[in-house]
């Protein structure tokens, strides 16, 4: 049964990856009414990216690790009464002006946002599940065709089955590139080399968090024996200092890094290829969350993510979050935070006290998971001396052009001592992916190459508005009818509350 025009969700989920679809589809076997929305076309987010069935792939599952689990969900999503808003990209979330205890989720509908129908959703709790965008530290090279972040290599193999090359150095650090550089080779690409800037060794400092995730020594162990039986060689404690090439990438430096990440001198080898994948692990996305005065908690990475409570709950009253929001985590850990998250919700919207074994066994399992996050989190932290593979004219805003010079210049000459105060002198982190790309290594240059962690910056835009969603926030709620056995929806009436697609 759709709700009426004035009332709202039980709950309303931005993000159907991992975190999200654990929580929309618990929520809803909780008995509540869930609207689950997501910018993307397809579930799965960001891990579980799967190719158009125009491209008549016949394994897509061959492309995942637990890729059971994500089946799993789907088919309880199927089940459901649960609304998924496909193509939905929320830019921000606020307080009903009806309603005190309802919230008011805003989107757009379509392609990337723009030229769309706006979107509302009111509900009376709010769970987000965004996830997380990948960091990137710039470097001499860095803009040629053919560099690509190691996240959106792993996205052209699982969405479009294409290979970023045919030699591929994967670079950067953290265990993602692992698992990009072994399934890049068993796609037929030949990985000269993964060159990994930090020491696995680290984890050592961590052995209570090993011993409780054997299943993560596990996974390494495979990726490990998948890059043995391809003959990819794992440099440690090294970089991609510099890419060569004129129209495209067509070989790169690799230095040996001292323990603060400053290039070796003299250590500098030369490894020919035609693409470099390379991140330095993940951000939290919280831009929703640190609008509405979210509390945020620093990382030891230098990032920031979301300080939860034992049950997900931020500390904002009927916000809940989970996945990488809290900080980064894989899969694993998100659909346990979201199962959590949700239960914890439908006790508090059904009267009914968040406790007992289930939710007990939830933590248990979270915590052990987070743990090791935390672990990992520590063991691939960029070092401060990572700077100094920077040349002067080196890109490092690549949105409006601002070079490592200019940024220097404001820092040195003009007394910049914050990001902030960069980003107004210089442009840098103005353009299109509001700082997404370039906002660390701005932070850390405008420290004077020290370590620095960025403040959690307010915006009321998540993402990228046009002017008519603005201008139409004030419509009237337009209802619109399901038809039977449909969940699913990639377009909306503009304005559309409770029941209809907000």
């Amino acid at each position: 049964m759709p709700l009426s025009v004035s009332e709202p969700y039980d709950l309303a989920v931005i993000g159907a990856g991992s975190a999200g679809l654990a929580g929309a589809v618990t929520a809803g076997e909780l008995g509540l009414s869930v609207v689950l929305l997501d910018t993307s076309t397809d579930t799965g987010g960001q891990f579980y990216r799967t190719p158009a069935p125009a491209l008549g792939a016949v394994r897509p599952e061959a492309l995942h690790h637990d890729w059971s689990a994500y089946a799993d969900l789907r088919r309880r999503l199927a089940r459901s009464e649960v609304r998924h808003l496909a193509g939905h990209h929320v830019w921000s979330v606020t307080k009903d002006e009806e309603a005190a205890d309802v919230w008011s989720v805003h989107a757009v509908t379509g392609a990337d946002g723009g030229g769309e129908r706006p979107v509302r959703v009111r509900a009376r709790a709010i769970l987000l599940a965004t996830g997380a965008y990948e960091r990137q530290l710039p470097f001499p090279g860095w803009t040629l065709p053919g560099v690509v972040g190691a996240g959106g290599a792993q996205a052209m193999l699982k969405s479009g089955l294409v290979l970023p090359g045919r030699r591929v150095v994967v670079a950067g650090s953290g265990p993602l590139l692992l698992a990009v550089a072994s399934s890049l080779a068993a796609a037929g690409a030949r990985v000269p080399a993964v060159v990994e800037a930090s020491g696995y060794l680290h984890y050592a400092r961590h052995p209570r968090a090993l011993v409780a995730n054997p299943h993560k020594a596990a996974e390494a162990l495979i990726h490990g024996a998948a890059l043995l039986w391809h003959r990819v060689r794992v440099r440690q404690r090294s970089a991609v200092t510099e890419v060569h090439g004129t129209d495209r990438v067509e070989a790169v430096t690799v230095s040996r890094l001292d323990r603060d990440w400053r290039p070796v001198r003299g250590t500098g080898r030369r490894i020919e290829c035609d693409a470099l994948a390379v991140g330095h692990g993940l951000v939290p996305q919280i831009e929703l969350a640190t609008a509405l005065g979210c509390a945020t908690r620093p990382l030891s990475d230098g990032t920031r993510a979301l300080a939860l409570d034992s049950l997900q709950e931020t500390s904002v009253r009927d916000l809940w979050a989970a996945g990488e929001t809290g900080g980064v985590g894989g899969a694993q850990l998100a659909r346990m935070e979201g199962e959590l998250a949700a239960v914890a919700a439908a006790a508090r919207l059904l009267g009914r006290p968040a406790h007992g074994g289930r939710v007990r066994e939830l933590q248990r399992r979270r915590d052990r998971m987070r743990a090791f996050a935390e672990a990992m989190t520590a063991a691939h932290a960029p070092g401060p001396g990572w700077a100094r593979w920077l040349a002067d004219d080196t890109e490092v805003c690549r949105c409006e052009e601002v070079s490592v010079g200019r940024i220097r210049e404001a820092v040195d000459d003009l007394g910049a001592r914050d990001a902030r105060t960069v980003k107004l002198l210089t442009r840098a982190g103005m353009g299109w992916c509001q700082g997404r790309m370039c906002g660390p290594a701005v932070a850390c240059l405008a420290a004077r190459d020290q370590p620095t962690e960025p403040p959690a910056e307010r915006r009321p835009f998540a993402v990228p508005v046009p002017l008519s969603a603005l201008a139409a926030l004030d419509d009237p709620v337009v209802p619109v009818v399901d038809e039977p056995g449909d969940r699913s929806e990639t377009t909306s009436e503009p304005g559309a509350a409770p029941g209809a697609d907000g």
